[in-house]
């Protein structure tokens, strides 16, 4: 893995709200102690998961799935009517790892699924539009989970990438809820055009990918369970999104300051056509820095014991002030605050990241 993945990995964030979509459905399953242990084993302050714009760190929320859905035995914690038994997502991976091709996977995907729900019914969309499927609901329309509607788009996306043993392109979403304040999270987890309001939650892929044939050893299962939800969560797949291209090449600890000029001119571009391109996708050039610069800071402060002063000028601010209001503006708490939040847990913080720290 090369070192700007795995600053991708271990430093990129989410918002908190997200997370909090997760706990509403715990609640329904678990006591406030026992979610505060969660939050606490994942190394998450539950101070810190009930503060307006506060985010966490992708390994933070993929450490609270994990310790969530092994505690709870239900493998999507209560984010549906009925409990998901520790063992149905290596059952779905088992029924589609031998279909003749994606089409017929990701079909046995929705019928396995329609055995074990009640609330809502997985569907193909039909034959003479686009290749995905439909998250619709039965009889009535049941209270709507964001999180539960994102991870069950977002592991279907991550089982069709499996088993085609790359990352494939996402060519639309739409979410059966209101756009959220942290929408800007929903970009990166799907980088693709993203619609809300809709009738009911679907996804949308290549349609010549429904003919792909495949091979998938069953050797390969075992990894892929181990590293759930990890590797169908959060996209790595940067190639049909000039955003993520670019905040892909500034998490090199020797870019993260390019200008707009000397980042335009590595992608052979002028600034102004990289700046009218990302505007184009919702975003911009200094957007891009700023989220990238907030997650490298939040990193450190959670996982570090570097000085202000340090994080401050390591990341292109010229006086601590200016980083601190800044902070404050991206994640509506001061870097002290955040910090004053953090819990040690035990874990491996890549080499490359050791060298930033110090």
């Amino acid at each position: 893995m090369t070192k700007a993945i795995h600053q991708q990995v271990f430093t990129s964030t989410v918002s908190v709200e997200l997370l909090r979509d997760l706990l509403l459905a715990l609640q329904k399953i678990c006591d406030d102690i026992r979610l505060r242990t969660f939050l606490s084993e994942a190394g998450i302050s539950p101070e810190l998961a009930v503060r307006r714009h506060a985010r966490i760190t992708h390994e933070q929320l993929v450490r609270f799935y994990q310790i969530a859905a092994t505690s709870t035995g239900d493998e999507m914690m209560g984010l549906w009517s009925r409990p998901i038994r520790t063992g149905a997502l290596k059952v779905i991976c088992r029924s589609v790892r031998d279909a003749s091709s994606v089409g017929v996977a990701l079909y046995r995907f929705t019928q396995v699924w329609n055995l074990m729900l009640d609330d809502y019914r997985l569907e193909m969309l039909p034959r003479d539009g686009p290749f995905g499927l439909q998250l619709v609901p039965r009889e009535t329309q049941p209270a709507v989970n964001r999180f539960g509607h994102m991870l069950m788009l977002k592991l279907a996306h991550g089982v069709v990438s499996w088993l085609v043993a790359h990352e494939v392109p996402v060519r639309h979403v739409a979410f059966a809820f209101p756009r959220p304040d942290f929408a800007e999270d929903y970009r990166i987890l799907f980088p693709a055009e993203v619609e809300y309001d809709a009738p009911c939650s679907t996804i949308h892929f290549d349609s010549e990918l429904a003919e792909q044939r495949f091979e998938r050893p069953y050797s390969d299962l075992r990894p892929f369970l181990e590293r759930a939800p990890r590797d169908w969560i959060f996209t790595t797949y940067k190639e049909h999104t000039l955003s993520m291209k670019v905040r892909d090449f500034l998490s090199h600890a020797d870019r993260v300051n390019l200008s707009l000029r000397e980042t335009a001119a590595a992608f052979h571009m002028s600034p102004r056509t990289l700046i009218r391109r990302l505007a184009a996708e919702h975003t911009s050039f200094q957007g891009i820095k700023d989220a990238l610069r907030r997650d490298f800071a939040i990193f450190e402060l959670i996982n570090t014991d570097k000085s202000l002063e340090d994080i401050a000028y390591d990341h292109g601010f010229a006086s601590v002030s200016i980083f601190h209001r800044a902070f404050k503006r991206w994640t509506g708490n001061t870097p002290g605050e955040y910090r004053r939040t953090r819990l040690i847990v035990p874990h491996v913080i890549p080499r490359e990241l050791q060298a930033r720290s110090h």
